[in-house]
């Protein structure tokens, strides 16, 4: 009676764990985000936390100064906007920009919930300034 369970739990391990699907970015972006307003101002302290999140979750893909040119890029297949170009961002509101942060957007994952807007707004405005440098 034993011996079942003594061989089950030894190919526990081995067995396939099945991941579960990362759900797709949604498709389209509701007509109300372009009208969404930023109703954060940022400080100092704001901005560096913004900056910490960045370099944890996009910084792979979008490069350190917002580039595009992060590590994944290549290794993904990927094209990401170059941010530091005033151009890329010129048709995106920030109600978008915060939409398709929290929402993702093609491959890119959204932060979702992990984020408070405030955080959400914050990284809308570290974005925006790549292109000021």
């Amino acid at each position: 009676m034993l011996k079942p369970l003594f061989v089950l739990l030894v190919l526990l391990p081995f067995a396939p764990l099945q991941q579960p699907a990362t759900p797709a970015a949604p498709s389209t972006m509701p007509a109300d985000a372009a009208h969404l307003v930023n109703p954060v101002k940022s400080t100092p302290e704001s901005q560096a936390h913004a900056k910490k999140m960045y370099g944890y979750d996009c910084a792979m893909c979008h490069g350190a100064n917002g580039n595009g040119k992060g590590e994944l890029v290549a290794d993904m297949k990927l094209t990401v906007k170059d941010y530091t170009d005033p151009a890329a961002l010129k048709d995106l509101s920030d109600g978008e920009l915060f939409y398709i942060i929290k929402n993702g957007k093609g491959q890119m994952s959204g932060e979702g919930d992990r984020a408070k807007p405030d955080d959400l707004w914050n990284m809308v405005i570290l974005v925006r300034s790549f292109a000021k440098k």
